[in-house]
């Protein structure tokens, strides 16, 4: 017999819920890619000009992206990724899709430590519990705060202290997000999702 867990809702006051991150996957058609490259570099630099926006990545198409374009954009809260995703200017960019891609896309909302434990292959709902999640991630930022100090102390020690700050803070999020994170969840993948 399984046991369901009650699992409580988090509720918060608009602009509380911290940073929204937003994936979404596209196929592309055959013979359109170097159109939708263009496109999504038009996009990006529309959804730049937002309030909150925080940075965009894109991942081309591969094995590990089941050979679909994904989009990865940031804003700082709730309210102004909704501004942009109900913008006339996003609209206009999605319009400009009709005759590049094919299918439809798949959108994934995250708004906090989940995206680093983002595996393409889980379903989209299925998240590590959140004090897993915390565990990995005071593990993971300690080890790299340490190194990161050890290794290139002699490049930090002459900067000031806000230079040193913003260089570790820098390099940290860097390696968690595209070298460290994606490793230690698969590597950890049968705990984090028990």
């Amino acid at each position: 017999m399984s046991s369901v867990k009650n699992i409580k809702p988090t509720v918060c006051q608009p602009g509380d819920e911290g940073p929204i991150t937003v994936s979404i996957s596209r196929k592309v058609k055959l013979g359109s890619e170097a159109k939708y490259e263009n496109w999504v570099s038009g996009v990006i630099n529309a959804a730049s000009s937002y309030p909150g926006h925080l940075g965009t990545n894109v991942l081309r198409p591969s094995q590990a992206t089941n050979h679909e374009y994904v989009i990865i954009y940031r804003f700082d809260n709730y309210a102004n990724c909704q501004h942009w995703e109900q913008s006339t200017t996003r609209s206009e960019w999605l319009a400009k899709l009709e005759n590049l891609v094919e299918g439809e896309a798949v959108t994934k909302r995250g708004t906090g430590l989940e995206f680093w434990f983002d595996l393409p292959e889980l379903p989209t709902q299925k998240h590590p519990s959140p004090h897993k999640m915390a565990m990995i991630l005071i593990i993971v930022v300690y080890v790299l705060v340490a190194a990161i100090n050890v290794v290139f102390a002699p490049i930090l020690e002459p900067m000031p202290f806000w230079l040193k700050t913003l260089t570790i803070v820098v390099a940290q999020v860097l390696l968690m997000t595209y070298v460290v994170m994606p490793r230690v969840t698969r590597l950890l993948k049968s705990w984090l999702y028990r």
